[in-house]
């Protein structure tokens, strides 16, 4: 599967149960990149994509429900359980430290290989930093 987080400068995903930051031009982006494909979320993201229409799918655990060539956006859940079935992670970087009380749980030095780096201007982000890895 394929997984999307958005992560700042210390791999922070929350803080106190809330999301850091959103920038609609990530969003605006991961929809660009979907293409075709429907993308698998669970109720605390959906707010993001609701003008997404029938693109994405709510569930209450994308991740056990993703097959092999689905395409998951993940902020609150571990990822690490599901290390062996994620082929490819982008990774949105915020390019700021914020205040987190959870973080991204797989290390991305070890297994991951760094295949495409880009940034591009956010709307309430200056710059926006996106990598792709892949196993």
């Amino acid at each position: 599967m394929r997984v999307i987080v958005c992560l700042d400068d210390r791999n922070g995903m929350l803080f106190n149960r809330r999301r850091q930051s959103r920038d609609r031009r990530v969003v605006e982006d991961i929809l660009r990149e979907l293409g075709e494909k429907r993308l698998l979320l669970n109720g605390f993201s959906a707010p993001l994509f609701d003008h997404a229409g029938d693109r994405i799918r709510v569930e209450d655990d994308p991740l056990a429900a993703a097959g092999r060539e689905d395409v998951c956006f993940v902020e609150n859940q571990p990822l690490a359980p599901w290390a062996a079935a994620i082929e490819r992670l982008t990774v949105y970087r915020w390019n700021r430290v914020y205040p987190a009380d959870m973080r991204l749980d797989l290390a991305l030095e070890s297994g991951w290989h760094l295949v495409a780096a880009s940034d591009f201007p956010g709307f309430s982000h200056e710059k926006i930093t996106k990598e792709i890895y892949e196993r």
